[in-house]
């Protein structure tokens, strides 16, 4: 359902509402007719109850713009709204008091939006509304629905095209060239047309694990609600990919030191995910840390802050290490320390963006250590099952 639809669903269940509050009230003032204080008194109550009980902030306002009744989510966006006062004294925001008067003048619902900076920036909707309520001439009621958390996502999805589109272009624009070279003066260069290949064959394999890695995302965020139900032991999974990533290990004379504890350590996981997970990790440790020439490998059974029992298995290297305003910022899409570091190892920028998915999805946690000259220890820890 889209924003605008939420918007209008909620200024025609509040109009509904009043509507049905006419008859209520006539019969109220009916009964009361002995005094005109009292008749105003229970009005006054009633609408108070209807416009306590809706979620979204609501104003109520007199013809004269002065405030009836206001809910808790009203006085959390505007603070200095009084009952009597006048609004435009408690809603600094110029929109929103024009779509009042316009409101008032046509005698027409008014929807706009507009964003507030305080105390931080958001994004509301308002819907403005003339309603006939029965001793009432004039009234105006407001209903405001954040679209804040659409508006980030959609922030989001413009950036996460816009990285995509930048990685892809790189190699892609490598590989025109060479082509263009390949089929003009390296036409008859045997040696510089198998130099160009092997560069060629490792754009593309850049491209190609970019959109894996793209594809993987994707597919653990379609799942991130459904937690793995299947008991997985995490020490032979460790010591596989350890195992696997000797030869990488050797060509960057680097040892791998896997402290694995006799029993299992056993978790509700989904295997392919966490093999990605510590894949991911390990190999960081290998390309990132080689320089310390030592990557090692822990593991531990821990207790959570709710008092549940995890499992926690660090990987640590003894390289350069991340600068401590990095560390923050390390598991966003796309962010990295050294971008040309990064691609000269291989790195897409999604590997620890992926970490953090899998263990959101395993309701695991990620703490990230690490000075310079120090290198950095990566800690996983999971709900043991």
């Amino acid at each position: 359902m889209s924003a605008t639809d939420d918007g209008g669903n909620a200024r025609r269940g509040l109009s509904g509402w009043l509507d049905r509050l006419r008859g209520p009230l006539a019969a109220g003032g009916d009964a009361v007719t002995d005094s005109a204080q009292g008749e105003g008194a229970a009005e006054g109550a009633l609408l108070d109850a209807v416009v306590s009980g809706l979620p979204d902030p609501v104003v109520a306002l007199e013809e004269d713009g002065r405030v009836i009744s206001f809910n808790a989510g009203a006085a959390a966006l505007a603070p200095a709204l009084r009952r009597g006062d006048l609004a435009s004294i408690a809603l600094r925001m110029p929109e929103l008091n024009e779509a009042i008067r316009t409101a008032r003048a046509t005698g027409k619902a008014q929807r706009i939006e507009f964003s507030a900076r305080i105390p931080s920036i958001r994004w509301p909707e308002a819907f403005v509304a003339p309603i006939a309520i029965s001793g009432r001439s004039g009234v105006v009621v407001i209903t405001v629905h954040d679209l804040t958390p659409i508006h980030r996502v959609e922030a989001m999805r413009a950036d996460f095209v816009a990285n995509v589109s930048h990685e892809l272009r790189t190699p892609l624009a490598a590989l025109t060239g060479f082509i263009e070279t390949l089929q003009g003066p390296a036409r008859d260069d045997p040696a510089a047309r198998e130099r160009f290949l092997g560069i060629m064959r490792d754009q593309a394999w850049r491209m190609a694990r970019l959109i894996d890695d793209l594809l993987s995302l994707s597919r653990i965020e379609l799942r991130a609600h459904q937690r793995p139900d299947k008991p997985v032991d995490l020490v032979p999974i460790v010591r596989q990919i350890a195992d696997g990533l000797q030869t990488l290990a050797r060509d960057r004379g680097v040892t791998v030191d896997v402290d694995a504890p006799p029993e299992p350590l056993m978790v509700l996981g989904d295997r392919d995910e966490l093999i990605r997970l510590f894949e991911n990790l390990i190999e960081n440790g290998l390309k990132y840390g080689a320089s310390g020439k030592r990557v090692e490998i822990k593991f531990a059974r821990t207790t959570a802050p709710d008092g549940k029992a995890e499992a926690r298995v660090a990987v640590r290297d003894f390289g350069p290490g991340i600068a401590a305003e990095h560390l923050p910022r390390l598991t966003e899409r796309f962010y990295r320390v050294d971008v040309g570091e990064s691609r000269a190892q291989g790195g897409t920028g999604l590997g620890l963006a992926l970490v953090k998915h899998i263990l959101n999805r395993h309701h695991g946690r990620l703490t990230i250590d690490s000075k310079i000259g120090e290198g950095a220890t990566f800690t996983v820890r999971i709900p043991l099952s």
